[in-house]
């Protein structure tokens, strides 16, 4: 039997990850807190990464494969110093954000990446993923895949980007909804199950390298005309270009009162990044619409109108479009 150790394991992801090795006949352990159940067919070890531990308890035995997704560099170089040599195979789930640049269509997976920050510079999410990057590959090196995904979606998705869309065009009906200007603009997408099979299949195969893990891209218009149809939306998009936005305090890509996926205009690069060797790798990517369609049921159970870490709310929503009417 295949022993699998999935680093978390209790989150969005990692958990699909987890369920993934689980129905492929695995044993699989998830070493996380506690605060979440681990999926049904799992064990868990409950430890917290930040003490010094943290990995006893796993660290006794041999592992065929061995997961993580942490975006902690600090977590990535403990995990890998107390674990590594216990692993035939190790997967670290790492992101786009890691390119240095975002302004060239079309870039592979040898594009230069950002500079892990200096003990005196703040570390965001690109570098410091960069940075646990580093650690995986150097302590590693070719017993490690480094998979790295656009921007993850689907049902359950913690951030609320993508969903905003397809949940505010069915809580909008037949009234209007606020858009940016959709021109020269796109997003790179990927299902979560896609995803999570992918990462189980490179376990399995013990694949050892680099890559990108995102979708198709496609246009900004087409994705709000697929989500439009899916929702049953029969009323005006509303366009509103980017200085107006941005001088009414609207925010691009997440967060709150942006426009998820909304991105500036000089960065086509992130969301055209090549994904020949995700399909090379045999990876699956689903319909769009598929991932709409699932999403939007997602959407509908948590409530349409509910509190959301990204997007506007349909009152501030409203507001804007009273200001842009005028």
């Amino acid at each position: 039997m295949t022993d699998v150790l999935v680093l978390g394991g209790t989150g969005w992801l990692s958990g699909r990850i987890a369920e993934r090795w689980a129905d492929a006949g695995a044993a699989v352990t998830c070493l996380a807190r506690g605060g979440r159940d681990a999926p049904y067919g799992t064990t868990l070890v409950v430890a917290d990464r930040n003490d010094t531990d943290a990995y006893d308890e796993v660290a006794l035995r041999e592992w065929d494969e061995i997961v993580d997704v942490s975006s902690n560099p600090v977590h990535v170089a403990a995990a890998v110093a107390a674990l590594g040599e216990r692993a035939r195979h190790w997967a670290y789930i790492s992101t786009v954000s890691v390119y240095a640049a975002d302004d060239v269509p079309g870039a592979d997976e040898t594009a230069e990446l950002l500079t892990p920050a200096g003990p005196d510079e703040d570390e965001d999410y690109g570098r410091a993923k960069a940075r646990a990057e580093a650690s995986v590959r150097s302590a590693l090196g070719f017993r490690a895949a480094i998979v790295r995904p656009g921007l993850i979606v689907g049902p359950g998705d913690p951030t609320d980007r993508f969903g905003y869309w397809v949940g505010r065009f069915a809580l909008a009906g037949s009234d209007d909804v606020l858009v940016p200007d959709t021109a020269d603009r796109g997003a790179q997408v990927i299902d979560v199950d896609d995803l999570a099979e992918f990462v189980q299949a490179v376990g399995r195969e013990r694949w050892t390298g680099v890559v990108n893990a995102v979708g198709d891209p496609v246009a900004l218009d087409r994705l709000f005309a697929d989500a439009r149809e899916v929702a049953g939306h029969t009323g005006a998009l509303a366009a509103a270009n980017d200085e107006w936005l941005t001088a009414h305090e609207v925010a691009y890509w997440m967060g709150a009162r942006s426009l998820p996926l909304w991105l500036p205009a000089d960065m086509p690069g992130f969301w055209t990044r090549s994904n020949a060797a995700y399909r090379l790798l045999g990876g699956r990517l689903r319909p769009v619409s598929e991932t709409l369609d699932r999403t939007l049921a997602d959407e509908r159970s948590r409530g349409l109108d509910r509190d959301r870490r990204a997007g506007l709310t349909r009152p501030d929503e409203l507001a804007l479009l009273g200001q842009l009417q005028r």
